[in-house]
């Protein structure tokens, strides 16, 4: 892999991871459209890793607070309002495991195939035909539902507000984004705003809620780094340093965005992204 190529997926991660807009979309159709061979596993996992430290960076105080709050849980100290928090991120991160673990483990294999598609770009312009086919479809959507739940969803509740119900709801959504071209951080928003929270506060708890998901799949693929070569290794931990500074640039424009506009753009951009990719193919 060249290094153009690593800069290229570091760059699209971290600005698609965040914005609402599908990184796994973009990171399938980069291989499509360069016409390099498929990053891999590997080098997919790496980007989130950067994308998960640069969460970790950016909501150091959030991050510290919940895991207070998880001391707290067993006795440790005092942190009631992360800790009540740090349970809801915990039961929102239930939903996207079962679905992960069940795919993972070949239990939804079938429906798969069938309905998802499998998410593997090669150099058969005919497969990576009917998979561009399901990320446009599913751009624009879950980009339409985004628009509405920001249009209409109310700005009535925050962090002090969440509940379980609150949190298992959005937990649920987020288990979508297992299905390119969804957006875990647009769905996520979605189901936050239909359900009354502001667009920092959908944004601030879609982060959060990442933060267990993407270290679980770091986790998965631990052997696999032990097991790599030097080449491979190199590759990988460069990407996801890049993927780094992309990733906290654009969530610290993102939260700033959020204060004062609407997402009307992202929508918009992924109607537009979703209609080409249909004409492309």
């Amino acid at each position: 892999m060249t290094f153009l190529q690593m800069l290229i997926i570091a760059v699209v991660q971290g600005i698609s991871e965040f914005l609402p807009i599908s990184s796994s979309g973009h990171l399938i159709l980069v291989p499509v459209f360069t016409g390099a061979d498929d990053q891999g596993p590997m080098i997919d996992i790496a980007v989130h890793v950067g994308s998960l430290l640069a969460i970790m960076v950016y909501f150091f105080r959030d991050v510290a607070g919940l895991a207070k709050g998880g001391f707290a849980t067993i006795g440790i100290g005092e942190a009631p309002e992360y800790k009540r928090l740090f349970w809801w991120i915990l039961l929102g991160t239930i939903p996207a495991v079962i679905f992960g673990l069940s795919i993972k483990l070949g239990f939804l294999n079938g429906f798969v195939e069938s309905f998802i598609g499998i998410p593997i770009i090669d150099n058969d312009l005919l497969a990576s035909i009917r998979f561009t086919d399901l990320i446009a479809t599913n751009l624009i959507l879950y980009g339409i539902l985004l628009g509405i739940a920001d249009k209409f969803g109310r700005e009535t509740k925050s962090f002090e507000d969440m509940t379980w119900r609150d949190g298992l709801i959005v937990g649920l959504a987020q288990a979508l984004a297992l299905i390119p071209g969804t957006s875990r951080s647009g769905v996520t928003m979605t189901a936050a705003r239909a359900l009354g929270y502001g667009r920092f506060e959908a944004a601030r708890f879609s982060f959060l809620l990442s933060i267990p998901a993407v270290a679980g799949a770091g986790i998965l693929i631990v052997p696999d780094l032990l097991e790599a070569e030097g080449d491979l290794l190199f590759e990988a931990i460069v990407t996801g340093a890049m993927t780094f500074v992309a990733a906290f640039v654009t969530m610290a424009f993102l939260m700033n965005f959020l204060k004062r506009a609407s997402m009307l753009v992202f929508v918009v951009y992924r109607i537009l992204l979703g209609c080409a990719l249909f004409y492309f193919f």
